[in-house]
C-alpha cells in the first residue's frame, strides 16, 4: 500500500492560488461554466482564482523560433500561469483530444510554470466520456514533470447539460465541486520526482 500525498506549505503565509485555462472558444461554452463552478468551490475553501479565457488573449500560432515575449500575450498567459500555486485545464473535445487554443497555450509554456506544479483536468463532450482528451492532456502534464490530481472531471452529452445556467445532472455537479476541492487541497504538495516523458521532453528540446 502507498502513502497518499500529503499537502505542504511552500507559501504558507499567502492564500493558495488557483488558476485555471479554458481551452475553448465558444459563446456560453460549458467548459467555461464548469471551469467557473470548480473555481467557485476553490475559492469556497480559501483560495484566490484565476480564469484564463483565451479568447481574450492574443496567442499567435507556436513558432520556438521566436522569442515568447515577442508572441503576442504568451508572456502573460505564462506570468499568470507561474503565478498559481495549481492549474485547472479545460477543453472540449476535438477528435478525440483537446483543443488547438489550449495546446497552443501549453505551447508557450513550459517547466517554469508546470514542473512540480498541481494540476486538475476537465473535458467537456457532445457524446460520451471524453477519456482520450483526459488522457492527452495528463500525457502533456507528466511531459512537464507537473502532478495530475487523480480525481478528473467530465461533462458528457455537453447540449444538455445545461439549463437556465446551471447544471442538470447533480452527479457531474458534484464531481466539479470536488475537482475544486481537491485542487486546493492538494495545490501544495511536494510531488515525486521526475517522470520518464519528463526526459523525454528535455532531449526533445535539446535535439
Amino acid at each position: 500500500m502507498t502513502d497518499e500525498p500529503t499537502a505542504t506549505s511552500r507559501r504558507s503565509d499567502e492564500p493558495i492560488r488557483i488558476t485555471a485555462i479554458c481551452g475553448s472558444q465558444r459563446e456560453g461554452s460549458v467548459t467555461r461554466l464548469a471551469l467557473q463552478r470548480a473555481l467557485e468551490e476553490a475559492a469556497r475553501g480559501g483560495a484566490v482564482t484565476d480564469l484564463i479565457d483565451l479568447r481574450d488573449l492574443e496567442l499567435p500560432v507556436f513558432d520556438a523560433t521566436i522569442d515568447r515575449a515577442e508572441a503576442g500575450d504568451a508572456e502573460e498567459l505564462a506570468a499568470r500561469v507561474r503565478d498559481g500555486d495549481a492549474t485547472l485545464l479545460g477543453s472540449p473535445m476535438y477528435h478525440g483530444s483537446y483543443s488547438s487554443p489550449l495546446k497552443t497555450a501549453l505551447d508557450f509554456c513550459g517547466f517554469e510554470e508546470f514542473e512540480d506544479k498541481t494540476v486538475g483536468l476537465l473535458a467537456v463532450s457532445g457524446g460520451a466520456f471524453p477519456v482520450t482528451t483526459l488522457e492527452h492532456m495528463r500525457s502533456v502534464c507528466r511531459a512537464l514533470n507537473a502532478w495530475v490530481i487523480p480525481h478528473q472531471a467530465a461533462v458528457g452529452n455537453s447540449y444538455e447539460a445545461i439549463e437556465n445556467g446551471e447544471f442538470v445532472d447533480s452527479a457531474t455537479e458534484d464531481r466539479l465541486a470536488t475537482l475544486g476541492q481537491r485542487i486546493v487541497e492538494y495545490a501544495r504538495i511536494e510531488p515525486d520526482s521526475a517522470s520518464v516523458e519528463t526526459y523525454e521532453a528535455v532531449e526533445a528540446v535539446d535535439h
